[in-house]
């Protein structure tokens, strides 16, 4: 009796199924699924020895080759880590590149072991081709709504109370801006991808007509939105939410002052970061120095290690709130008003938070 394959990509993201990546780490690592897991069949180091083969020598050779170096200990070892991570999920699949050889080796060896998992019918190539199909398809077929507003206006705080709503900015591990990296690194582009038409699909089980999403360049740190859907995102309507400038400062102070150093220092102190918070900031300024002029730079930089000295000295992190007021006076602010001015045929709303909130719950 052959053993199952599974084709049904949309149940597998709407019930949230573990999954089983056996690629090797080097392809893992340029991309997966949400949820999936990588236990390999072959190591780097294998699958190079293994492809050698098959390039000089043929597909037997290669076979035969490969069945040597993962048989043995090295087998049992691999077996008993599929097993061990079924028995904890046993609603798990399993996948390879294509859905050929190697999850089909080892869906064998974990059939021998008392298990039957079913294999991804055209593996990760098929499911990444269907999720990216979707992605575009979703994005066409609902009515966007993007939640603009200037630096520091709340659109991050806002943005969970609207159950309608994806967070872009989660799904990238970045801030959007230019100081927005976290101290934990980015998704590799094909994951952030995965994880968007993920939150889409279940987005669109869930019943809902319209998507919410805070208004973001194509970039969102490294990562960045598929042209396509970037394009019909950008056709839809726009609600600004708008603060005074000192609400702006406040809520920029305890997002990229306290609340990032906090994360700096907890992923440093781990060992999840080579990195400072202090030195990630003097980095962030270089980045922009062309656009905000010597002059400005030097001023602004200035500014921020004053700052930076004061708080050394006395434990106190108020005095950013001085370079924060001017970099969304000089920097971000004359930014946003190009790009808003550009939107003015698209603005359907506009007000502060309460306002804003009230508006979208009635239109939904």
């Amino acid at each position: 009796m052959p053993l199952p394959f599974i084709d049904d990509f949309h149940a597998i993201v709407t019930q949230r199924r573990p999954l089983i990546d056996t690629r090797a780490p080097v392809e893992f690592a340029k991309g997966s699924f949400p949820g999936a897991v990588n236990l390999p069949l072959m190591s780097d180091a294998e699958r190079e020895k293994v492809g050698t083969t098959y390039k000089r020598k043929g597909h037997d050779a290669a076979v035969a080759l490969g069945h040597e170096l993962v048989g043995g200990a090295v087998k049992s070892e691999r077996v008993e880590a599929w097993v061990d991570f079924v028995t904890k999920h046993p609603e798990a699949y399993l996948f390879c590149w294509r859905g050929g050889q190697r999850s089909q080796i080892a869906q064998e060896w974990l059939h021998e072991a008392g298990i039957t998992i079913p294999r991804l019918q055209g593996g990760y190539k098929a499911f990444r081709a269907y999720l990216m199909a979707e992605s575009l398809r979703l994005a066409k077929t609902k009515e966007i709504l993007i939640l603009g507003g200037r630096t520091g206006s709340g659109k991050t705080l806002l943005l969970p109370q609207l159950p309608e709503s994806i967070d872009l900015e989660g799904l990238a591990n970045h801030r959007g801006s230019s100081f927005g990296r976290y101290a934990t690194p980015q998704p590799p582009q094909i994951g952030f991808e995965s994880a968007l038409s993920y939150a889409q699909i279940q987005h669109d089980a869930a019943g809902h007509r319209r998507l919410i999403l805070e208004d973001e360049s194509r970039n969102v740190g490294h990562c960045y939105l598929p042209d396509e859907v970037f394009a019909t995102f950008q056709q839809g309507q726009v609600v600004l939410l708008e603060a005074s400038l000192e609400e702006r400062i406040e809520i920029t102070y305890d997002e990229y002052i306290l609340a990032a150093q906090a994360d700096y220092a907890h992923a440093h102190a781990e060992g999840k970061t080579p990195y400072d918070w202090v030195e990630v900031m003097r980095h962030n300024f270089a980045r922009i120095r062309k656009r905000l002029g010597d002059e400005n730079y030097r001023h602004l930089a200035e500014r921020f290690e004053a700052a930076w000295t004061h708080q050394q000295r006395t434990g106190d992190p108020g005095e950013h709130r001085m370079w924060i007021r001017e970099l969304l006076e000089r920097y971000y602010d004359p930014m946003y008003d190009y790009q808003i001015e550009r939107k003015q045929d698209r603005i359907a709303f506009r007000g502060d938070a309460k306002s804003v909130l009230e508006y979208l719950k009635e239109e939904a």
